[in-house]
């Protein structure tokens, strides 16, 4: 009887314990909410409005009227093919050149130098100190030291690596390695992350069974930093894919090197094309979304997402 008259209270007060909390949760998450519905929802419904628009009859040059003109779509894709395929086709190789650069860099800053702490900590500072200087600043500062008549440049043309008359600057060589430079760090740091978390006591295992150096990187470590390769390729790509700056031709590009960040660009600010800038940017963004849902389902890391 004692027991049974009690049961409802206890039953009860966690259940109104949760609503309490569920309700306070909420309350804080107004906030969020509201910055996410002004300056993301809002812009973002907007480009989209944008992109259906049409031009003013009799109207001058930045004038349009909305409307729901599905052509624009066919039109930016039909022009700005190349420029599209160019923006993946150079994150992408980006991407594989940081990852092959910034897995060994990880590694020893994360397991190797895990008993020198301080020697440990002085490397991080000279991953992240690039962003203590402007991006337009270090591109710029590239485009100084790779120009036509720098030492670097006639290097290359003594051992051959440049032909006669060619150059590194506006090629698309030179808007990769701007693309690597500048997201190195980007790639670095979750592999890092992921890394410096690694029992050591597993890679002592895998010596112990007589497992060689490759094989203990192939079982052991390989997949556990599988969450770190899969952040870090996904920090570098999608900034990368709609990058304008390294591509430009006023820095380390050139028109022929122009990729789909430059061709927005160019529409919103020069060309006044409104509609067609912000079709390119939708294209962008549903690609990149399609391209990072199945990266990271066929990675099997889907609680990235």
């Amino acid at each position: 009887m004692a027991i049974a008259a009690f049961a409802p209270t206890t039953a009860g007060a966690p259940q109104g314990e949760t609503k309490r909390g569920g309700r306070t949760a909420l309350f804080l998450l107004i906030p969020c909410i509201a910055y996410l519905a002004l300056f993301f929802l809002a812009p973002l419904i907007s480009l989209v409005l944008t992109s259906f628009q049409a031009p003013r009859l009799y109207g001058d040059i930045g004038q349009y009227d909305y409307a729901f003109r599905w052509e624009n779509y066919a039109d930016v894709i039909g022009e700005y093919w190349p420029q599209i395929l160019r923006s993946f086709g150079c994150a992408l190789a980006a991407t594989v050149i940081a990852l092959i650069i910034s897995y060994p860099l990880a590694y020893f800053i994360g397991v190797t130098m895990r008993r020198y702490s301080l020697a440990q900590s002085l490397l991080l500072v000279l991953v992240v100190a690039p962003f203590f200087i402007s991006f337009l600043l270090r591109t710029l500062a590239w485009k100084q030291i790779l120009s036509n008549e720098s030492p670097i440049v006639h290097a290359l043309q003594a051992v051959s690596l440049l032909g006669p008359g060619e150059y590194f600057i506006g090629s698309p060589a030179a808007v990769i390695f701007g693309l690597v430079y500048n997201f190195v760090p980007f790639m670095t740091l979750p592999l890092y992350a992921s890394l410096e978390r690694l029992d050591s006591r597993l890679l002592e295992a895998g010596s112990d069974l007589y497992a060689n150096a490759f094989t203990t990187f192939r079982t052991v470590t390989l997949p556990l930093s599988i969450p770190g390769i899969v952040s870090g390729t996904l920090l570098t790509f999608i900034p990368a894919a709609g990058d304008y700056i390294n591509a430009s031709r006023d820095f380390l590009g050139s028109p022929d090197t122009s990729m789909l960040g430059n061709a927005v660009e160019a529409n919103f600010l020069v060309l006044q094309n409104f509609p067609a800038a912000a079709a390119l940017s939708i294209i962008l963004m549903g690609a990149i979304l399609i391209l990072v849902a199945v990266y990271v389902r066929r990675s099997g890391t889907d609680e990235l997402v």
